[in-house]
């Protein structure tokens, strides 16, 4: 079974190099489950319903976010109209786990791929540097010990590597994969772990690479420099795809092969 997984999609130019490249990724790789990280998606800071709509329609069958999720306001209600339905697609928006339990939305999609083999996606937050939010090493724990699926892709939404590293040893072997998002830079380190788990510490930011993480250079080198704060407005240019694939044993879950993509114009 093979598993992509896209890192996060930031503004208007990553929406597009993701469009053009996921299609012939999951064609090309007979790919059974899609997971693609939108926090960034709607101009840099969030994401809409209509932008996730969107991105559902190009073939994802779940998103994670992170946390910008409450970046755009109207994503809230979209949570709240969600449904326990699997065919519902704002319940398998997901927002981190480890967040308030009253917070809308969920931090977990349990679904059947179309050839049947059970899943399971979790996203979680890491504390490091971060905002403050639940131990994200016990809410996977909680949530494990109530998952049936033998399929289970994790996002580790975090600032620090040893964070991310530290969250890779501690599920191998119980899940499939661990993928860190959020610090929108591709790591070089994608394997399989002793017992079964695919990991890779960033897969990357998906849009312009001709910036600073996604935002127009000049704004963010005013900052550094001046020290005053300004708006941020995404970059444009030189637009990729940061993407990682993952085949593992539908029975098991265990994973064999990793793979990474960056795919341009």
């Amino acid at each position: 079974m093979n598993i992509l997984f896209v890192g996060d999609i930031f503004g208007s130019a990553g929406r597009r190099i993701v469009r053009e490249h996921m299609g012939h990724v999951r064609e090309s790789n007979n790919v059974e489950l899609t997971i693609v990280n939108a926090e960034n998606a709607a101009g840099g800071f969030g994401v809409t319903a209509s932008i996730a709509e969107e991105i559902f329609d190009w073939g994802a069958d779940v998103l994670t976010t992170g946390n910008h999720v409450w970046d755009k306001k109207e994503l809230s209600d979209y949570f709240k109209t969600a449904q326990s339905d699997s065919h519902d697609r704002a319940r398998r928006v997901l927002r981190p786990a480890n967040y308030a339990p009253n917070l809308p939305g969920w931090g977990v999609y349990e679904g059947v791929t179309e050839s049947g083999v059970p899943y399971a996606v979790i996203d979680l937050q890491g504390r490091v540097f971060m905002p403050g939010n639940d131990d994200p090493f016990r809410t996977a724990d909680a949530l494990l010990a109530q998952i049936k699926a033998k399929v289970i892709v994790v996002d580790i939404h975090a600032e620090a590597t040893s964070e991310k590293v530290a969250m890779g040893w501690y599920l191998d072997g119980r899940v499939t994969a661990v993928f860190g998002t959020h610090t929108h830079i591709p790591t070089a380190d994608e394997r399989i772990l002793p017992r079964g788990t695919a990991y890779q510490t960033d897969v990357g930011m998906s849009g312009p690479y001709d910036s600073v993480i996604g935002v127009e250079r000049e704004m963010v080198l005013h900052k550094f420099l001046t020290g005053m704060p300004g708006k941020f407005e995404a970059a444009k240019g030189n637009p990729k795809m940061c993407a990682t694939l993952v085949e593992c044993d539908p029975t098991t879950g265990r994973a064999f092969r990793i793979q990474r993509f960056m795919l341009g114009e």
